[in-house]
């Protein structure tokens, strides 16, 4: 599923227009990012969890000459599902 085939799902499921769908799911979608971005976490219940992982800087191998490269240090963004989540797949 993309974002435009849940924005339609929304708007059928709550008969409402898609404009106002549009709105309500992109609302969420920043929200969530705007948390994660101060370096929160969203916790939705018998959903999942979004976090913030810091990674540290390291030193890693270019592939193609074998060269040692500085792979500088990172956030990235995980997700972790819930139990009823895992349970229904």
């Amino acid at each position: 599923m993309n974002r435009d085939q849940l924005i339609r799902a929304v708007a059928a499921e709550n008969e409402i227009t898609i404009i106002m769908a549009t709105k309500i799911v992109d609302d969420v979608l920043c929200h969530i990012g705007g948390a994660l971005a101060l370096g929160g976490e969203v916790n939705l219940r018998e959903f999942g969890k979004f976090s913030v992982v810091h990674r540290k800087a390291r030193i890693g191998r270019n592939p193609a000459t074998g060269e040692a490269v500085q792979i500088a240090a990172s956030r990235k963004v995980v997700f972790k599902a819930a139990k009823a989540l895992r349970d229904a797949l």
